[in-house]
């Protein structure tokens, strides 16, 4: 279920109540003031002021009373890091302060915490107004590139490609740029002591996408970019690949081998994953248990 918390002064708990009065129920508990269910969300109202949106569209109903002011600001994120299948995506995105009133229409946060089909509906949008530089290393590019370069190294490379194009499209970048910190700065800027350019003037800050609607926005459209690349290896292979590293995903690799050959896994797997292992041993075990029903 999603969730999504905030801090009500007493003008924000007024403009709750009239937004949401239609759907106002009784609520036992002593500690809620006010308690509003829709369809698809719940809007408790605490007595000490915290307001808690839960529900499928939690995010969606609660953004317009976010009140993040939006100032000058560039932030970056990554996805796809944790996932065997599919790609790493980075974005790097700038904000102005004149895209207030527009990224008002929206549920900013950070992907994670929004559903797939929050992403979908509202990332384009962000593409068509906000500046951002996106960057996308499929499968078989990341197994070139890994033997060479850890995870850590490829995301930081990652992310100073993704300032750096911003520069050469033109774009001033703030001096308000954040980095949604997977690595203290010194073995960041270690990692890139061989690029041709590094951009140096960062914020290194963990949780960066909660407090920063630019990394938010990096990291949503980082998330489109990941499901649709998701969406196109999926539509490649005949059969849906899950996100993430766990059982599933080990059973749909064993699915892949199976139908085209473990030699070609690395054209959508991060092959140093744990699960390559536990596919080889799948496939084995297959194989043999097709021997013994022969």
């Amino acid at each position: 279920m999603n969730t999504l918390s905030l801090k009500a002064d007493r003008e924000m708990l007024e403009k709750i109540d009239q937004h949401f009065r239609e759907w106002k129920k009784e609520n036992p508990n002593p500690y809620i003031s006010a308690f509003y269910q829709g369809d698809d969300v719940t809007i408790s109202v605490y007595t000490s002021g915290k307001v808690v949106f839960q529900g499928k569209n939690a995010h969606v109903y609660g953004a317009a009373f976010l009140n993040k002011k939006i100032h000058d600001e560039a932030g970056s994120d990554e996805v796809g890091t944790g996932d065997y299948f599919g790609p790493v995506c980075v974005c790097a995105c700038i904000l102005r302060a004149e895209d207030q009133a527009f990224l008002e229409r929206f549920a900013i946060d950070d992907s994670k915490q929004l559903s797939d089909e929050e992403i979908r509906r509202t990332a384009p949008e962000l593409m068509k107004v906000l500046p951002y530089s996106l960057l996308i290393l499929k499968p078989a590019q990341y197994n070139q590139v890994y033997p060479r370069n850890n995870m850590v190294a490829i995301k930081a490379k990652m992310h100073n490609q993704a300032y750096v194009n911003l520069k050469h499209k033109g774009y001033a970048i703030p001096k308000a740029a954040y980095v949604d910190q997977f690595v203290a700065e010194d073995t960041y800027y270690r990692y890139l002591a061989a690029e041709k350019e590094v951009y140096h003037d960062l914020i290194f800050e963990t949780k960066a996408e909660s407090a920063h609607p630019a990394v938010a926005c990096a990291s949503m459209i980082a998330r489109y970019a990941f499901l649709r690349e998701m969406d196109a290896l999926s539509e490649k292979v005949g059969f849906p690949l899950h996100k993430g590293a766990g059982d599933q995903v080990d059973l749909d690799g064993l699915r892949f081998a199976e139908t085209y050959g473990l030699q070609r896994l690395p054209e959508v797997a991060k092959m140093h994953f744990r699960n390559t292992q536990k596919i080889r041993e799948l496939l084995e075990e297959a194989r043999e248990q097709d021997i013994e029903e022969r």
